[in-house]
């Protein structure tokens, strides 16, 4: 007998609660899979995530400057915004040289009237040849591969980089 007033009344409970506006809507059996469900999914998404790294995109490091007849003798500044690299003519060669100092990375200035390249972070000095002569770098700046394509343009390698032991091996110059 108490069984079926005990299931009268939960009948009449539930009936009541239906119409409730008070009614939890989220039990908690219903909370615990849903906790399950999202915790699931946010590890399908990382996993997912995972196989798409983050990429850098460097910029290129061949690029091309021009026909040698564009230089005209000394220090061209015009790819020292975009490019970062200074090309020096004198009478028989055609460098280009790294527009960084060798001491702290810096990017020097050229100094027409001076007649050098000078950091305006320490006070490096380095000649037209990019030989260090003042200040506290220790050695003179580096210079680029260049060499000319088969239409005669020149083309610059920013990934081959020059030491002053390099210096006199080809591709470090461009004879002119």
């Amino acid at each position: 007998m108490s069984e079926r007033i005990d299931q009268k009344n939960t009948e009449e409970i539930r009936e009541q609660t239906e119409h409730c506006p008070n009614h939890r809507l989220l039990t908690r059996r219903k909370f615990v899979w849903y906790s399950v469900f999202g915790f699931l999914g946010l590890w399908l998404v990382a996993t997912i995530r995972f196989f798409f790294p983050r990429v850098l995109f460097e910029p290129k490091t061949r690029i091309r400057i021009g026909y040698p007849s564009d230089y005209r003798l000394g220090v061209d500044t015009r790819h020292r915004a975009t490019d970062r690299i200074w090309v020096v003519r004198d009478a028989g060669t055609l460098v280009v040289m790294l527009a960084k100092c060798t001491h702290l990375g810096c990017t020097p200035d050229w100094k027409e009237s001076e007649h050098k390249f000078k950091c305006p972070c320490h006070g490096s000095g380095f000649d037209m040849e990019g030989i260090n002569f003042e200040g506290p770098a220790s050695r003179p700046l580096d210079r680029l591969h260049v060499e000319l394509d088969a239409t005669g343009r020149m083309v610059v390698d920013k990934s081959r980089v020059y030491g002053v032991k390099d210096w006199k091996k080809p591709g470090a110059f461009l004879p002119v």
